[in-house]
């Protein structure tokens, strides 16, 4: 294989190579949508026409993964009234006449397709694997229909396989249950305290921080609009993206409903890897190939309230420099990016530690982002590297960077990709130097009942569909020992933090009437 410089280069059989991707979103009723299983398939089967392979050769994967379902992760969703897959590997496996050696399900974090990628190109460098399979799915959109409208399920929604899924990931839950019992389990309500603290940081009145967010995410929204695959391929302004209206309410300020990931929708995507010396037996072209060259896993300070700050994230940095590094590659040389966007705030804030200016005229995303192309659950980067293997193989030689980011400015997972061979031994730096790193760093310490004088740190406002709700505070008290509380429910009081810069003003904190949580009571 050679480079477009004309240089011949030499791979060694175990160099692990995408061969395939596949993609698919569902528009139709919701009685007549696909199971789980069935979208499972149509994404395996589209990765392997993909790659120039009858559907057949699925049946020969020694390696098979699934990205968690939104409906087996922790919380409400869980409890939904709906037949369940209980090993969706397995099941998959059957559907496609596999009977791989390895078989994983993942823990619940949008950082684990590219997550799996890394481990998939690990495994066959070491010789572990030939040919996988990782495929992931959500159907939320159908399937909060399907409940609504009593419409009922299909057989196929659930199977006769009863043991339980090979797990792979971190199981951690993404809040403590004191974070949890203040509102801090829910992305919706998070990522505006990143938000928040970013515009105190740089100084942004109000208005103009709205007009910011506006002008990061319309051009996203732009990418969705050409993407035959996105749910909502609909151009916004930015002005439209953040004016409150009834079709775009506030959500967690300072997020309209536009600047949110959405989850309900019915998506999937899978990709097929390969050796090298598979992909030439099974006879893939190589203008299919597309190479792993470089990729980093590793976790913030796991904990919200341990964080050194809301406005950085080590774990972006030092993941992006290690994938980079590992390319041999710099931020210059990358002519595509998928920056993960679930919300601005996750944007920026990895922008920033990649340093790559918002604006940049790459641009930020190859498919549109998760509020406009679709949020499908923990599997969204899936269909950012199947977008990003096609954009690379038309310019060839180029290369792409994709983020992929779990719970709460979490986890985070990086790949640097490209049609370029890799040359010599493909080999991963163990994510623990990273990770030891990252967890030797100094943070605040937190305390679970203060009392007294204390200053906002960071804050949002949570709205419901029929108005203001709540409001959440991480604060410092006088001793510097960072705190979480609820504000008083009033209209008033909420209006109050919405209405001038709110990072920085000082209260008073102590125990809230619930006997449970914390109240923070404005000056």
């Amino acid at each position: 294989m050679s480079d477009k410089g004309g240089r011949v280069h030499v791979m060694r059989d175990d160099t692990p190579v995408l061969i395939g991707a596949g993609q698919f979103t569902y528009r139709g009723v919701a009685a007549d949508s696909p199971s789980p299983l069935e979208l499972l398939k149509i994404a395996a089967k589209s990765a392997a026409s993909d790659a120039g392979l009858d559907e057949a050769v699925l049946a020969g994967i020694d390696a098979l993964a699934v990205v968690g379902f939104s409906i087996d992760a922790p919380g409400g969703l869980s409890r939904l009234p709906v037949p369940r897959l209980l090993n969706p590997p397995i099941s998959l496996a059957r559907a496609v006449g596999a009977s791989p050696r390895i078989d994983l399900y993942t823990y619940t974090g949008g950082n684990t397709p590219q997550m799996l990628v890394n481990q998939f190109a690990e495994r066959i460098s070491r010789g572990e694997v030939e040919l996988g399979l990782i495929a992931g799915a959500e159907f939320l959109g159908s399937l909060m229909k399907r409940l609504k409208g009593g419409l009922g399920f299909g057989d196929d929604w659930s199977d006769d396989v009863t043991q339980p899924p090979n797990m792979v990931g971190d199981p951690r839950p993404g809040a403590t249950p004191h974070e949890e019992a203040h509102g801090l389990a829910f992305p919706t309500n998070t990522y505006p305290l990143f938000e928040n603290a970013l515009r105190a940081r740089d100084g942004r009145s109000i208005p103009d921080h709205q007009k910011h967010i506006g002008d990061l995410f319309a051009p996203f929204t732009r990418v969705a609009a050409a993407n035959p695959h996105a749910w909502f391929p609909v151009e916004r302004s930015a002005e439209e993206l953040m004016t409150v209206t009834a079709a775009n309410r506030m959500v967690g300020f300072p997020y309209p409903k536009y600047v949110n990931s959405i989850l309900e929708v019915d998506q999937s995507a899978a990709v097929l890897i390969a050796s090298v010396s598979k992909a030439r037996e099974l006879g893939v072209p190589e203008d299919r190939w597309v190479f792993l060259h470089g990729c980093a896993d590793a976790a913030d300070l796991w904990n919200l309230l341990d964080r050194q700050d809301y406005h950085s994230s080590p774990a972006i940095r030092l993941t992006g420099e290690r994938a980079l590094d590992m390319a041999g590659v710099q931020l210059a040389d990358i002519d595509l990016f998928d920056i993960y966007s679930c919300f601005p705030a996750a944007v920026q804030v990895a922008a920033e530690e990649l340093g790559l200016a918002i604006d940049d005229p790459r641009g930020l995303t190859v498919t549109g982002g998760l509020p406009y192309f679709g949020g499908p659950g923990n599997n969204y980067a899936m269909h950012g590297i199947a977008e990003m293997m096609q954009r690379l193989r038309d310019r060839p030689g180029g290369y792409g960077l994709c983020t992929a980011n779990g719970w709460h400015l979490t986890k985070q997972s990086v790949g640097v990709y490209s049609t370029r061979p890799v040359e010599g031994r493909w080999e991963r730096e163990d994510p623990k130097v990273i990770q030891a790193r990252i967890d030797a760093l100094p943070h605040p310490p937190v305390i679970e009942r203060p009392q007294g004088a204390a200053t906002i740190e960071t804050f949002t406002v949570i709205h419901s569909r029929e108005g203001y709700r709540m409001g959440i505070v991480i604060g410092r008290d006088r001793e510097g020992r960072r705190f979480v509380a609820n504000t008083p429910e009033d209209e008033k009081t909420l209006r109050g933090l919405e209405a001038a810069e709110a990072v920085g003003r000082t209260g008073t904190v102590g125990p809230h009437p619930d006997g449970v949580r914390n109240l923070f009571i404005p000056d």
